[in-house]
């Protein structure tokens, strides 16, 4: 049976495995729908009772809503959106984005309703002089929102300023056991608990790498400790481990995610890991610390990007030839930047050095620098001869399938 924690500020029940809509399975740009509503039944069918969307996760709150509401599971859920505060510029976009999203959503009020993507507190203060309190006492007087809280990309000490700047419900960080020291951090995740706010976890697999990117001696050292155990089974288990952790959000866009997430959490419990297990741990992370060259999750903040490159695509296969392999890094890259067209569209050497993508970045990456990287390692003089070879695939009635790359 699922396991659940408790809300300690409103006293919800809520699941120790919530669902992560930013990444439901598509069909190029739009979102499957069909492959989406076999998910979302089949995640509250097993006991998911937290799902979080955004304004700006691309049709997800639409699609969403629309599951929801044909399969009269609003009310078995707690829901979770986000507003996006880089288009709040008077005090009336709080109400404009707000009524957008209920309708989105099929509903009339959102459970857990976040300040999305704040850095630090000048922004929290730039709100304020938009009178978002008094907005948000009247949402929450009214029951159109439940629950306040605060996503959160920024440095440790602004976190912690901001734990104290409003009485919060609860708040959302990136934590997993290679970004300890990142942004909140473990530190403050304590922080947090300390105060009563429950803590939603995002990014717990870096954007999947730490399920189906890890290098493979990472892989063997896990295997070694408890082969029963996939990647990202040991993942999940690291931040439930923590008893200040309430949700953790895994973007799950297939069934085999949620068959697996859903067999760790049924045994997962604070304070469960043994010491060979955390040694295990350490081991992966100093694997991984010595291969990954960007740290990049894959969050999307950077896209769309000016000139069209495929930004975090591109760093996550630069990453990927260095962690797994080169076949496998070669073979991301060119499914994910359509260098099959001579126009190479979302490839890294069509930057332009605008820079517009490095202001958004709540990781801080150069992305400039590490784009020319890229695509000095990525788009070497001899890979169009290969690319030669395989146009051969497109002249066909078939689309290449990634293994006619390998």
């Amino acid at each position: 049976m699922l396991k659940y924690r408790t809300d300690i500020k409103s006293g919800n029940k809520l699941s120790i495995i919530g669902f992560g809509c930013m990444r439901f399975p598509r069909n190029l740009t739009q979102i499957d729908i069909n492959r989406t509503e076999q998910l979302v039944v089949k995640a509250v069918s097993e006991g998911v009772n937290y799902f979080d969307t955004a304004y700006t996760y691309g049709g997800s709150e639409e699609a969403l809503g629309t599951i929801l509401s044909k399969n009269n599971l609003r009310n078995k859920i707690f829901l979770a959106t986000k507003l996006p505060i880089g288009k709040c510029k008077t005090n009336h976009d709080f109400e404009r984005l707000f009524q957008t999203q209920l309708e989105r959503l099929h509903t009339d009020y959102i459970d857990y309703y976040l300040i999305h993507n704040i850095g630090d507190t000048a922004e929290w203060k730039r709100l304020c002089g938009l009178n978002i309190v008094k907005w948000i006492q009247e949402k929450k007087e009214s029951g159109q929102i439940k629950n306040i809280g605060f996503s959160f990309h920024g440095m440790h000490h602004e976190f912690i300023e901001l734990l104290d700047v409003y009485d919060w419900d609860f708040c959302q960080i990136q934590y997993n056991y290679i970004n300890t020291n990142y942004q909140a951090g473990t530190a403050g995740l304590k922080k947090a608990a300390e105060k009563g706010l429950p803590v939603i976890i995002m990014e717990p697999l870096l954007g999947g790498k730490l399920a189906t990117g890890l290098p493979r001696k990472a892989v063997d050292t896990f295997r070694a400790a408890n082969r029963s155990l996939s990647p990202a089974a040991w993942g999940l288990r690291w931040l439930w481990n923590h008893p200040e952790v309430t949700v953790v959000i895994s973007g799950m866009n297939e069934p085999a995610h949620l068959d697996d997430n859903f067999q760790t959490a049924k045994e997962a419990e604070p304070e469960i890991l043994t010491a060979a297990e955390n040694q295990a741990y350490d081991s992966v992370i100093k694997i991984i610390e010595s291969t990954y060259k960007v740290p990049c999750t894959g969050c999307n903040y950077c896209m769309p990007c000016p000139h069209n490159v495929n930004i975090p695509a591109c760093f996550t296969a630069y990453n990927l030839r260095y962690s797994v392999g080169l076949i496998s890094g070669f073979t991301l890259y060119v499914t994910s930047t359509s260098l099959l067209n001579p126009l190479k569209t979302y490839a890294a050497s069509n930057c332009k050095e605008c820079g517009a993508c490095e202001k958004k970045c709540p990781q801080h990456i150069p992305i400039v620098k590490s784009l020319k990287k890229v695509t000095q390692k990525m788009e070497p003089f001899w890979l169009s001869t290969v690319l030669k070879v395989v146009m051969k695939f497109t002249s066909s009635s078939r689309t290449p399938k990634i293994k006619d790359f390998e």
